[in-house]
């Protein structure tokens, strides 16, 4: 920064307060350093009560490509033309090998978009509300209201009582579904631990008064220390966020627990909003048994779903379902734009629809309900495999998320994309995702771990994170 100018950014070692950064502070890339394991006496690995630390180091830009300027003659010799394609093929060939060993986050890679290539030529932009046509014209409209009312269905609400856009990703979907929560100014934000850190970052951007609540071993609410937490606030509304899928344990809140808790804490339903994040698993507990149902029938206000995860879409994208009496309140008229303002985002991905739309017409129901069934499947036997090998592994029964142990070798963990968190790591079982590429996990992963624990360093107990019943440590064998 020029002139030695300082700037602030948060540190949450400092209670809250900002710390102030020098001016010659420069970009940086993040380093992520491994602790040692501990090794007590008795040779079995505990989890360290440390979390790994993150070093903020220089960006040397190692992965950079660097843009040049185009020579004088290079529309005569096609130079700089022939030098951009080699560098795209390359990256290519590395996507195509990339995807081979991707098992840790959510996304549905299993999917043949080739008929839309010929809609890549247009600058497609969904600006402003999409049930009022602007005076932008290259738009996606009647695609974007078809999926909408597509998911309205699924989620049973009429057509003239609700109201919805698809967003850019699952994170803007909550931040759109706490923003209408606001609906009451006051009211207080309660969310699990485990909820995903958008929700957090939407607490902070609004100002609301957030009370984080307890989780049960499977990462589920726990929702006898959400009772308390209401009662102590019971002069305000409640908005709460329920986990239709977390983040790391792939838990599901139960809805009907999570109203039952409100109702009893004597919130009536004009004194409470919920959001319901079902950014992975909202498309499929539909189709699962048992699975609390999610549906505008209850008096729930948003629900919100990702598009590039368990649906299959190319490009970050997801969908925003509230009641149209919520929005609006939310809603403003732009002249500009010939339009309203309701959401988040002011230019949308027009591309995004025409990706979802497509895909939902050619599986349909009947089409989820098989990869739903088929990525239950392959989880059930993921988990097994991993107790029969002597790891410990933890699946939750409305999940497709595998929680084990976490691999000792980071190069492992980058080879297979796996997401970790302390002591655990997990593999998210998508539709693309089959019994073959999982044998062909396990059987490295098996001859890996032979190497980390041998002589008297044994596997950690992870007892704690996934419980006992499912540890198959020294201590819990």
């Amino acid at each position: 920064m020029a002139g030695g100018a300082e700037i602030k950014a948060p540190s949450p070692n400092v209670n809250g307060k900002a710390e102030i950064l020098k001016g010659n502070f420069e970009p940086t890339a993040m380093k992520v350093e491994p602790l040692p394991p501990v090794v007590p006496e008795n040779g079995v690995e505990k989890p360290s009560e440390k979390s790994r630390n993150i070093v903020l180091g220089r960006n040397v830009h190692s992965t950079c490509l660097t843009i040049t300027e185009p020579e004088v003659n290079d529309e005569v010799t096609g130079d700089k033309e022939a030098q951009m394609a080699g560098v795209l093929a390359r990256y290519r060939k590395n996507l195509m090998e990339r995807t081979k060993y991707h098992l840790g986050y959510p996304y549905n890679l299993d999917f043949d978009y080739g008929a839309l290539a010929q809609l890549q030529h247009f600058s497609i932009n969904n600006l402003g509300d999409p049930f009022i046509e602007s005076n932008y014209g290259v738009h996606s409209r009647q695609f974007e209201v078809g999926v909408l009312d597509w998911f309205a269905r699924l989620w049973e609400i009429e057509k003239d009582e609700y109201w919805g856009y698809i967003t850019n990703c699952g994170t803007e979907g909550n931040l759109h579904g706490i923003l209408v929560g606001e609906v009451f100014p006051d009211g207080v934000l309660y969310a699990s631990r485990e909820s995903h850190y958008s929700v957090f970052k939407a607490a902070r951007m609004y100002r609301m008064e957030c009370v984080k609540v307890d989780t049960l071993v499977s990462g589920e609410i726990d929702c006898s220390d959400l009772r308390p937490k209401l009662l102590a606030n019971k002069d305000k509304p409640a908005i709460l966020n329920v986990n239709i899928g977390t983040t790391v344990k792939g838990a599901v809140d139960d809805l009907d627990v999570v109203i039952q808790t409100l109702e009893e804490c004597g919130f009536s339903h004009d004194r409470f909003y919920i959001h319901c994040d079902g950014a992975l698993f909202g498309l499929m507990m539909p189709f699962v048994k048992r699975a609390p149902k999610v549906s505008f029938k209850k008096p729930i206000g948003s629900v919100s779903v990702s598009g590039h995860k368990f649906v299959g879409c190319p490009m970050p994208c997801g969908v925003q379902i509230t009641r149209m009496e919520h929005i609006n309140v939310l809603s403003s008229n732009v002249e500009y734009l010939a339009s309203r303002d309701a959401t988040i985002m002011g230019s949308r991905n027009g591309h995004a629809p025409l990706f979802l739309w497509y895909t939902l017409n050619r599986k349909g129901y009947k089409g989820f309900q098989k990869d739903v069934q088929k990525c239950l499947r392959n989880a059930h036997y993921l988990k097994d495999r991993l107790h029969e090998a002597g790891i410990s592994a933890m699946l939750n029964e409305l999940s497709s998320t595998v929680v084990f142990e976490r691999p000792r070798d980071e190069e492992f963990v980058r080879r297979w994309q796996l997401a970790c968190e302390g002591n655990i790591a997990h593999v998210v079982v998508m539709p693309n995702v089959t019994i073959e590429k999982l044998d062909f996990f396990l059987n490295e992963l098996v001859e890996k771990r032979s190497t980390w624990y041998q002589g008297n360093v044994q596997p950690p107990c992870i007892a704690a994170e996934i419980g006992k019943a499912n540890c198959v440590c020294a201590l819990h064998k």
